[in-house]
């Protein structure tokens, strides 16, 4: 794949480039829109090739992560094997280690994590203050690459160090102080220099964008006192509804106009938005959910982003064009059954002692789930992409669940066998 088919770069690489030239000039330029995580990355490796060759490492990695929570789960090198196909032959996975943005980086590090917790809970020898430092390192690293999984630092820490015994509830506070000391270096860290050099506490300065990606659609509803912007990003909107049907992604396109008629410079400008969209939301509830329940329903829908023009091979090409929608449609129906099963697996006891139910399968739920909210609730534009780092996790448990029915099924058969023989 290397040697045939080039990285992709797409409309957020430049930024995350830029972010990585103010990287190496010491952070002074930094304008605080990117998370530092895969600028970082970029400026560390350098050429586009490079971070692609990374990627693709990274990709082995993580195949081989799942390989050894499958295999280590259920006893079976089979399952183990599928676990890892799942992952390194879905064509989203697969094309998304050539581009040039988070997705593929963001895995790595979340799958590490899991891989870190499964440990924590498979392998009691091996529980230890470096082990907890590691898994909150590597969710601290996810989230510094993608602001959304902020929340994980938090959400591995409580799944490791909470637990019931006789119905009693028990805390270890050794799991959860190492989990969560990372995060409070790391994330917490980022979060205070934000606020000291752009007076905002938060991962970075694009809040106010991303909460337009919401509140655009009623935008002739913010108040005379912004006059201004409300009519450049109207016209703005109009002329993005004419050229592809949805107002989707208006406001990069309007940034530089809006700056220009209010004065603003562009962090103000975040902020002054932010303000507004919260006033639209908070008057406009059943708008505002409204698209985040449509921005959650885009979150499954599988997304395969690549290239066909960096495929030389037409037939080739068009080969891995029907490939890849029957993959995005395998992954679809996983994603549904994912949805579903998760809300069965809630009220039946019996389910759960089917499927062997474990807190390691609690916590890849939960951060699906917490995501696929987070990021409806925050954005209102590339909602099918939030999911790509956490697919792999979907696939998993949709195999465990068939698996684990069979296994039912295969047992439960045996003994009417063995009862008829008696």
């Amino acid at each position: 794949m290397f040697a045939s088919y080039p990285s992709a770069s797409y409309n957020d690489t430049a930024s995350y480039r830029r972010s990585a030239e103010a990287v190496l000039g010491g952070f002074e330029v930094y304008d605080g829109t990117r998370t530092p995580g895969y600028p970082v990355w970029m400026a560390l490796l350098g050429a586009d090739r490079a971070v692609y060759a990374s990627q693709l490492v990274m990709g082995m990695g993580i195949t081989l992560a799942w390989f050894y929570i499958g295999y280590h789960s259920s006893g079976k090198p089979v399952f183990g094997g599928l676990a890892a196909l799942a992952h390194t032959l879905n064509p989203g996975q697969l094309f998304f280690e050539a581009n040039l943005i988070t997705e593929t980086l963001s895995t790595f590090w979340l799958t590490m994590a899991f891989l870190g917790a499964f440990v924590w809970f498979d392998a009691r020898q091996y529980r230890s203050w470096w082990l907890g430092l590691g898994i909150g390192l590597m969710a601290s690293l996810s989230a510094l690459t993608r602001p959304l999984f902020i929340f994980m630092p938090i959400w591995l820490a409580l799944c490791l160090a909470i637990s019931l015994h006789e119905k009693k509830l028990q805390i270890q506070w050794k799991a959860l102080a190492a989990v969560l000391l990372p995060a409070f270096l790391l994330v917490g860290g980022w979060m205070c220099w934000m606020q000291n050099k752009y007076d905002v506490f938060g991962l970075t300065t694009m809040t106010g964008y991303h909460l337009v990606q919401h509140t655009g659609y009623y935008f002739e509803a913010v108040p005379d006192e912004y006059a201004e912007l409300r009519e450049v990003y109207l016209d703005y909107r109009d002329a993005r509804i004419a050229e592809t049907g949805s107002q989707g992604n208006t406001i990069w396109g309007a940034i530089p106009a809006m700056q220009a008629a209010s004065g603003l410079n562009f962090h103000d400008l975040s902020r002054t938005l932010q303000s507004i969209s919260i006033d639209l939301i908070l008057s406009h509830p059943g708008e505002y959910l409204s698209r985040a329940l449509k921005g959650w329903w885009m979150f499954w829908r599988a997304p395969v982003y690549w290239k066909a023009n960096g495929i030389s091979s037409v037939v080739l090409a068009s080969v891995l064009s029907v490939l890849i929608l029957g993959g995005r449609v395998l992954l679809f129906v996983g994603n549904l059954f994912f949805v579903l099963a998760s809300l069965a697996v809630l009220v039946s006891k019996r389910l759960r002692e089917d499927w062997g139910i474990t807190t390691f399968h609690v916590l890849l739920a939960g951060s699906v789930w917490a995501s696929s909210v987070a990021s409806s609730l925050i954005d209102h534009g590339d909602n099918p992409r939030f999911l790509v780092p956490l697919q792999t996790a979907v696939v998993y448990l949709v195999l465990w669940a068939v698996y684990r029915s069979w296994l039912v099924w295969w047992l439960s058969k045996r003994r009417k066998a063995q009862e008829a023989d008696v």
